[in-house]
């Protein structure tokens, strides 16, 4: 396109000279062109002006191409999800329906049942109403017919519902959706003023550092850095798939081999798996690690219970720092070097807690949806808890306490499924002060299945509420500061803990649905749209890179607002469910790097065959008895997918809903309904995340 000169308005001071010009042809081929003035032939010119009729031909068959195709698109996605119905909902193929164990969680799931039915009653209900012309629904001001004005019995039971409905429903609506708005607004709020202070942080480049390099080389023979006495920690149960990454991993450590001490602490009921993870603890001692094995007969407390049995060994008193990794965490070789010496100079300093990174984080679209939530969490609320009120909830591993921060805390108690959580609070009520290394980050692995990631978050929604119980007198009586109580009470348990998981579940699984059979108690557009999206959005910013995923992220949220909700309540009130622990089942996946190293370390075993020589005969055949039975053992039984019950009652409760919006016209709630039914839908059906069957 030829390009525009700017200088028509400088042209347009002067009057035009001379006079306007016409060419003109002979050939018809050629086209006229009148020249008026100076700049004439500079204007753009029109696009729409050089087409014919074949050209905008081929554009409309362009655009129909790509309309068919979306089309085609969509109904082969509806029809893949109607054959997936059939298949396990219907046909129960390659499927498990899930088993509700206490009666709390068959109490929700008859509750819900109950709202379902009451809807499809009501939907049917005012189908007949729309039709009949009966359209006193879409009137703000309720106009009640007179006796005289009945058209029927039908028609006199609709009107008797009406009147019923706006005299004492809907008030009890309006009431739990206004105290549900004004708890997602506190809430919202609280991310808002976190994010602000991530921003403050980011801008002034906050961050804990060491003073100078403590390893920097003083003389030939060594660094001047006093090396202190660290202990490792592996807690494991029946961890086939990642124990010998993770205790590889944890061997490379660089750190002085007679400063370093690694206790596997194996809590495996699996002969087969026992044997594994000793022959791998077999492999690093001969190589000349300092690595011991221990297994519990008795598996009492879970991890805390196995946590307090190691720290009851004579030998941890010769120690000062333990460093606690789960079984498929896999830290970096410098990974003391950088926690380590931030306790230098610094008495009061209990706990150093690293960041999470994740080598599954793209796996499929659940681990990406994890990735968003735990990103925002340690990125925004570990780091601005760390900065401003050096607190924060331990996260359970990748993390080096100070040995004394424990005893005078109490050490571990199995009083609760989250001993990491107890023993932090613990501690911050005894004056111990945390640090948060945002930069030292250790690799571990999120669930893929939807299986494991419901228990998982389970279990951490309903430890927390068993804690605030145990824990409110003692935070009470306590000598801290007011607004440290408050902060502990009101915000760290109450507003992060309880409220969210209650009013995202009541506000948008069972309040919006009912407005729009009691339209008197309708939500504003800014609860479902806007604010919603708005908090969306500062949770994405921390992985920016998920930016496409925040509308999936929204509805999913939502959708494990009744699992949250559920497992809140269960802690809350002491339900049997609160104490259940069930392990996460990993996939076993390392990074690039780690499958590098790992074999790197074997070469050099092959290459050193003089390492066996000090064994015994007996250790040998052993060895070699536990690797035999490692080709051999069975693989494990084929797992099969799940169906949800609660989940699909809600999503077929949100669908219903959905319909009755379409009668009164009602865009946003209507496509919101839709959207968020389809998720309740595909959730309950166990098609998010790894597929078993």
């Amino acid at each position: 396109m030829t390009p525009r000169l700017d200088f028509s308005d400088w042209w347009g001071k002067d009057a035009r000279r001379g006079t306007p010009v016409v060419v003109t042809m002979e050939n018809p081929n050629y086209s006229v062109v009148e020249i008026d003035g100076p700049d004439s032939a500079f204007r753009p010119v029109e696009k729409s002006r050089g087409k014919n009729a074949k050209q905008v031909t081929w554009v409309l068959l362009l655009k129909a191409h790509r309309a068919v195709g979306c089309v085609a698109w969509l109904a082969t996605v509806l029809w893949a999800l109607l054959g997936t119905i059939k298949k396990r909902l219907i046909f129960r193929q390659g499927v498990a329906m899930e088993n509700e164990k206490t009666w709390k969680g068959k109490l929700l799931f008859r509750i819900i049942k109950v709202f379902l039915v009451t809807s499809l009653a009501i939907l049917a209900f005012e189908v007949v109403a729309y039709f009949k012309g009966w359209h006193y629904f879409q009137n703000p001001n309720l106009h009640i017919p007179r006796t005289s004005d009945f058209q029927g019995l039908l028609h006199m039971v609709y009107v008797a519902w009406l009147t019923f409905r706006a005299d004492y429903i809907a008030p009890v609506i309006q009431a739990l959706s206004k105290f549900c708005v004004a708890l997602f607004l506190i809430q919202s709020a609280d991310r808002m003023v976190l994010s602000l202070g991530c921003f403050w942080i980011k801008y002034k480049k906050i961050k804990p550092r060491i003073d100078g390099d403590p390893f920097k080389l003083d003389d030939v023979e060594g660094s001047g850095y006093d090396y202190p006495m660290v202990l490792v920690q592996i807690p494991m149960c029946n961890e086939r798939e990642v124990y010998e990454q993770s205790i590889s991993a944890v061997c490379q450590i660089d750190w002085p081999k007679d400063r370093l001490l690694i206790q596997i602490l194996d809590d495996s009921d699996d002969e087969s798996i026992q044997c594994l993870i000793k022959a791998e603890v077999y492999k690093w001692s001969q190589r000349g690690i300092n690595i011991i094995y221990r297994h519990r007969l008795v598996r009492t407390g879970y991890k805390a219970g196995n946590l307090k049995s190691a720290m009851s060994c004579d030998y941890v008193k010769s120690y000062e720092f333990v460093a606690i990794f789960d079984a498929d965490f896999q830290p970096n070789p410098d990974f003391l070097k950088q926690t380590v010496p931030h306790f230098k100079g610094d008495p009061d300093l209990g706990l150093v807690q690293a960041r999470w990174a994740y080598v599954n984080k793209d796996e499929n679209l659940l681990t990406r949806l994890q990735n968003i939530n735990l990103c925002f969490h340690f990125e925004v609320e570990q780091q601005v808890n760390g900065v401003f009120l050096n607190f924060f909830g331990f996260n359970g591993t990748a993390g080096v306490w100070r040995i004394k921060a424990l005893e005078d805390s109490g050490g571990w108690l199995e009083r609760t499924t989250v001993e990491d959580m107890d023993i932090a609070v613990r501690a911050h009520l005894n004056g111990w002060k945390f640090i948060y290394l945002n930069d030292v980050k250790v690799l571990c692995e999120l669930p893929e299945s939807y299986e494991a990631y419901r228990k998982q978050q389970h279990r951490w929604h309903s430890g927390p509420m068993q804690l605030f119980r145990l824990c409110l007198p003692a935070v009470i009586t306590s000598k801290i500061s007011i607004w440290k109580k408050a902060n502990l009470l009101l915000l760290f348990f109450l507003l992060r803990k309880l409220i969210l998981p209650f009013y995202s579940f009541t506000l948008f699984c069972i309040i919006l649905p009912l407005t729009m059979f009691v339209p008197e108690a309708e939500l504003p557009m800014w609860v479902i749209c806007y604010v919603p999206v708005c908090m969306s959005f500062l949770n994405i910013l921390p992985a920016p890179k998920s930016f496409p995923f925040i509308v999936p992220y929204l509805l999913f949220e939502n959708t494990m607002s009744v699992t949250k909700f559920n497992a809140m309540i269960s802690g809350l009130f002491q339900l049997g469910s609160s104490y259940e622990w069930i392990v996460t089942k990993k996939a076993g996946r390392a990074s690039e790097s780690d499958l590098l190293a790992i074999a790197e370390s074997d070469s050099k075993a092959v290459n050193q065959p003089l390492i066996h020589k000090v064994s015994s005969e007996s250790e040998l055949s052993e060895l070699n008895h536990l690797k035999e039975q490692k080709e051999s053992s069975s693989p494990p039984a084929k797992k099969i997918n799940k169906i949800y019950r609660k989940e699909l009652t809600l999503a077929f409760l949100l669908l219903t809903a959905s319909m009755r919006s379409l009668l009164a016209a009602q865009g946003v709630h209507f496509y919101f309904l839709l959207f968020q039914g389809v998720t309740f839908l595909l959730v309950g059906l166990d098609l998010i995340g790894e597929q078993m069957s």
